[in-house]
């Protein structure tokens, strides 16, 4: 067993990984920037490592800061969490020639995998169904023309590198191809460092659902049933829940997609825990997105629904333990949903909205749970994705679990930000959510005939009478100004 891990993250995801450190009786690590000297993983962890200045390249971007940490504190491992570095393959090389075990697939995985071109011909190749688009990067306005030609206006541009909805751009029209392309390409080069992009034909509102698969160094290899993704804002995640409302009228469709995500990974000679994404349409053909080689923002959906502990389970495969869980021993119990809390105006087209959290009270209760990276007294900074926590509820049947979610957003305060709580209560009351008529179009159409909510005891009216002082008077932590200076950063979201 290891004896002491160093997290190279930071926010909810280093406390999550912290507290799962503490269980197994491993010492933790937090590293940090300036913005982050006081922040909660800092306080909770064994020992913190400084990293530098706020800037990401320069903290937690940097791969020889953070093996320097890693050595000089004795780590004999590195968990890197979600986003940062958690999918680059130089890093888990790196960490390899330092004689320090990457809590993550090989290398070579996340190369493969990482490449969505790549990946794609993999998929092919495994006899997964794939959205049609081209088979390499695009090469220039010619090639993009010609392909998009032949698969048919709407198109969608994409990162070859990355996720988060990043590099990512929907196009109606040849007139607009080489804008798009040159806009495209410009984004994932400064949220991932190339500057790639492909073309996929758009498949229209489709549901976005993606496959948890976990492999050890031994060859086994099981699926965790599926989360649906679908709910999204500029192609970002925003609540996530499991099962899909399509696999519990059709769950045959778990079966075949669990099984297409298993022959990806198994050619990909996956490792640790992954995430198949795939896009299903509306005559329940599914076809393949892309790989997350991490862990998933969205994990404690399945681990409310199985019983799995995904980071236990990620340490003991680092570790070169055996799976001892078999496919047939997977099972699915009730329902769970998370949402996404950012410190954002849903009312001002989802602006961040830094700064100081005068008040907090956490939801509690049975089948609630907060993965919080914040505090009352913290100032959220600038610098980095605005994501605070992670909201999930468990419950017998969706519309438990629903229930539940709601009860829970409306005991939840955090004072002197903005935050999108209030509209997440909304969407749960929304009678095509509850119907489950879910789709990647589904915000976009709810932002169309969305109401503010009605109040109806004491918390609801305060959450309502804030938000229509926040649209006549916005304070001073959210003001344009500081949101115009967040935005110039160029510090965009590295999350999938």
């Amino acid at each position: 067993m290891f004896q002491k891990v160093l997290i190279a993250n930071r926010g909810e995801i280093a406390v999550r990984i912290v507290r799962a450190l503490r269980e197994s009786g491993i010492a933790s690590v937090a590293v940090y920037s300036d913005a982050d000297r006081a922040s909660l993983a800092v306080q909770m962890a064994d020992e913190a490592a400084y990293l530098g200045p706020s800037a990401a390249s320069e903290s937690y971007l940097s791969i020889a800061k953070i093996i320097n940490a890693a050595r000089v504190h004795g780590a004999e491992a590195i968990h890197p969490g979600y986003g940062f570095l958690s999918e680059n393959a130089e890093f888990a090389e790196a960490c390899e020639t330092a004689g320090i075990v990457f809590i993550g697939p090989p290398a070579a995985a996340i190369r493969q995998m990482g490449s969505k071109t790549a990946a794609r011909k993999l998929a092919i190749a495994a006899g997964a169904p794939v959205v049609p688009g081209s088979e390499s990067a695009i090469e220039n306005a010619e090639h993009a023309k010609k392909t998009a030609l032949r698969l048919g206006y709407p198109v969608l541009l994409k990162a070859s590198a990355g996720g988060g909805g990043k590099g990512m751009r929907r196009v109606d029209r040849e007139a607009d191809l080489e804008a798009a392309i040159r806009d495209a390409s410009s984004e994932a080069l400064r949220a991932f460092q190339n500057g790639e992009v492909y073309l996929e034909k758009l498949v229209l509102e489709p549901r976005h659902i993606e496959i948890q698969v976990l492999g050890d160094r031994h060859g086994h290899m099981i699926h965790l049933g599926e989360r649906e993704c679908s709910i999204q804002r500029r192609h970002q995640k925003v609540i996530e829940e499991c099962p899909s409302p399509v696999m519990t009228e059709h769950p045959e469709l778990r079966e075949r997609m669990g099984e297409a995500a298993l022959r990806i990974a198994r050619a990909a000679n996956y490792s640790n825990a992954g995430t198949i994404e795939f896009l299903v349409d509306r005559d329940r053909n599914f076809y393949f997105l892309e790989m997350n080689t991490r862990l998933q923002v969205e994990h404690p959906v399945t681990e409310l629904v199985t019983g799995m502990d995904l980071v236990q389970w990620q340490l003991r495969i680092a570790e070169g333990e055996a799976l001892t869980v078999r496919q047939e021993d997977v099972r699915w119990s009730g329902s769970a949903m998370e949402c996404r809390i950012y410190s954002e105006d849903p009312e001002q087209q989802f602006l961040p909205s830094p700064g100081l959290i005068t008040r907090l009270r956490e939801p509690a209760g049975p089948g609630v749970r907060l993965d919080s990276g914040v505090y009352q007294g913290w100032t959220v900074p600038l610098d980095y994705d605005p994501l605070l926590a992670k909201l999930a509820a468990w419950g017998p049947s969706r519309e438990a679990a629903i229930a539940r979610m709601r009860r829970a957003i409306l005991e939840y305060e955090i004072g002197g930000i903005r935050t999108n709580r209030a509209f997440f209560a909304e969407i749960m009351d929304d009678e095509a959510f509850r119907a489950g008529e879910l789709s990647t179009a589904f915000l976009e159409e709810f932002m169309g005939r969305r109401r503010v909510l009605e109040p109806t005891g004491e918390m609801e009216a305060v959450a309502a009478l804030a938000a229509v002082l926040g649209r006549r008077a916005p304070s001073a932590q959210s003001s344009l100004g500081l949101t115009s200076r967040w935005l110039e950063s160029g510090r965009e979201s590295l999350l999938r």
